[in-house]
């Protein structure tokens, strides 16, 4: 095996299983969508070297069948956020102290569980709790998970390699990259099961202890991460896994004065909230807490009059329904040159007349439930106001039933007004805007892009015209954090498309880079003098002869 820093293992890719009938992978994983569903699994908190069962329990449904019971998970409360602070706390100077390398070997060790005996299991609970069809859960929960934690190793072990270039003779200068002084509260979102356990799990590997709260509606593939971590070894305490009300936790977590960092994906509101609070109680705090988030996102597709057609209704399919739009990157927004409208209606539409509806557990269906009622009614009322507007059209789609699951079909909406209300604000489902723009507007389309949202998370543009492909790279630069030329805005992977965006987006320490890591260390100059003058006057202040 190639090697890297200090003889780590250079990472590769998990390649990604495709799932096709009759095929080993598949049948697994029909195996474990049927377990799951044959019984009501009890999940408990993880506290230190304890698994908390309160007795106050909230289910867990399929998104795609709310009428089945899932699971059950016990509710924590304010004693509970205390005890895994402690818990974290109690478990830092040992797992701080241990050797790096033994860190790494535990989180390689959870690569393999993920990428061997645990892959159907984490895919079907991905599949089950969150609404993914078969490859939306294989490339999220298998592949970016297990990519997460090998790279991560190989990015840890290039810091640690990271020191002063130059010692003078007699003098050795050294780094050390110290973990952060305290604990790190991370919160992750229902959407991507990788985040889940990434967010926890990077801290972590740089010497962390942490305390992880994952959104209600991901809690069911979080246990199954959480099994997997403590089968590969990670100590009890290192990572504390609780249920809890945010508001609640958040208020004793951010006046703790042992809070050390966030690591946070979710709502841009919650993310800037947080910020202040974290700014109000800076006095309480033994260091400056690193806040380190990912949030909304308004992402758009730019096409040229230039764009192969087919590129084109590809992107636009999948960067807007695949996983019925629930990405922080989909794409929400679409600017199309007026000269290819016809013909690229045409053939989007008869694309978009293929696809199917309905559970994942079907192998069939493209497009699944939303998470939720509460996503349910938010992007029904978009589409029922569109509805009743006189000034956008709804070519596609706009039906939706949540009498089993949370359904609602692929909906495209074209607006004459690049401003309204669908082009900038976040739905977070399976709802496409489209604005048709003269084909001699190129540079002004550019411009309503960039000014249109407050977020600066993903983007593309679709042209063969390398001047345009060119202009828009530059005239966008701050508009997207990932930037696809000629590609779906979605689909970032780790080690090859570090992810995050500025502005309203989040913080943009690119998860799935050094850069993330960095973030949890803070860093000790050492220098060792080995022949140390033994006084203080210099030549200069000698008297001449």
């Amino acid at each position: 095996m190639t090697k890297g820093f200090f003889n780590t293992p250079v990472p590769q890719n998990e390649p990604v299983l495709n799932y096709g009938p009759r095929s080993v992978e598949r049948a697994a994983l029909k195996a474990a969508l049927a377990d799951g569903r044959s019984k009501v699994t009890d999940i408990p908190m993880y506290i230190g070297d304890k698994l908390v069962r309160t007795g106050k329990k909230a289910e867990i449904r399929p998104p795609h069948d709310h009428q089945h019971l899932l699971a059950t998970y016990h509710e924590g409360d304010a004693s509970h956020v205390h005890a895994a602070i402690d818990a974290a706390l109690a478990a830092k100077a040992a797992w701080e102290n241990l050797p790096w390398e033994e860190r790494a070997a535990i989180f390689l060790k959870a690569a393999e569980l993920l990428s061997g005996p645990y892959r159907a299991k984490i895919n079907a609970a991905t599949m089950l709790g969150q609404g993914k069809n078969a490859y939306q859960a294989e490339i999220d929960a298998a592949c970016e998970m297990v990519d997460f934690l090998r790279f991560n190793v190989a990015y840890m072990s290039e810091i640690y390699a990271q020191q002063p270039p130059v010692s003078p003779k007699g003098i050795w200068n050294r780094v050390e990259h110290r973990p952060l002084e305290g604990f790190v509260f991370a919160i992750t979102p229902f959407n991507f099961t990788a985040i889940a356990g990434n967010l926890p799990t990077s801290a972590a590997m740089m010497g962390n202890v942490v305390v992880w709260k994952p959104a209600p509606t991901q809690i069911y593939a979080a246990n199954v991460l959480m099994e997997t971590f403590l089968e590969a070894g990670v100590p009890p305490g290192v990572i504390n896994l609780i249920y809890v009300d945010g508001p609640m936790a958040g208020d004793i977590i951010f006046n703790h004065p042992d809070f050390a960092g966030i690591h946070f994906t979710g709502s841009t509101g919650v993310f800037q909230n947080i910020w202040q609070t974290i700014g109000t109680n800076i006095h309480k705090f033994k260091t400056y807490p690193r806040i380190v988030g990912e949030t909304g996102g308004k992402d758009f597709v730019l096409a040229h009059n230039s764009a192969n057609i087919d590129v084109l209704t590809a992107a636009l399919i999948r960067g807007a329904f695949e996983y019925q739009g629930q990405k922080c990157s989909a794409a929400s927004r679409a600017y199309l040159p007026k000269s290819i409208w016809p013909k690229l209606k045409e053939q989007f539409l008869a694309e978009l007349a293929t696809i199917k509806v309905g559970p994942p557990e079907d192998f069939e269906n493209f497009v699944n439930a939303v998470i939720d009622e509460r996503s349910f009614n938010k992007i029904t009322k978009y589409i029922d106001n569109a509805k009743k507007d006189k000034s956008v059209e709804i070519i596609a789609g706009g039906t939706y039933d949540k009498t089993k699951g949370w359904f609602i079909d692929p909906t495209v909406i074209v607006t004459t007004d690049p401003y309204y209300v669908t082009m900038c604000e976040e739905l977070f489902g399976p709802v496409l805007t489209v604005y048709i723009y003269d084909d001699q507007d190129f540079d002004e389309i550019l411009t309503i892009i960039d000014k249109t949202s407050i977020y600066a998370l993903t983007g593309c543009i679709i042209a063969q015209d390398r001047y345009a492909v060119a202009q828009a790279t530059h005239a966008l630069r701050n508009a997207a954090g990932n930037f696809y030329v000629n590609d779906k805005p979605t689909g970032a992977v780790v080690g090859q498309q570090p992810f995050g965006g500025a502005r309203g987006s989040g913080t943009n320490d690119k998860a799935g880079s050094m850069i993330n890591l960095l973030r949890w260390v803070s860093p000790r100059t050492i220098k060792e003098t080995f022949d140390p003058p033994k006084s203080y006057r210099y030549p200069f202040l000698d008297k001449e002869l």
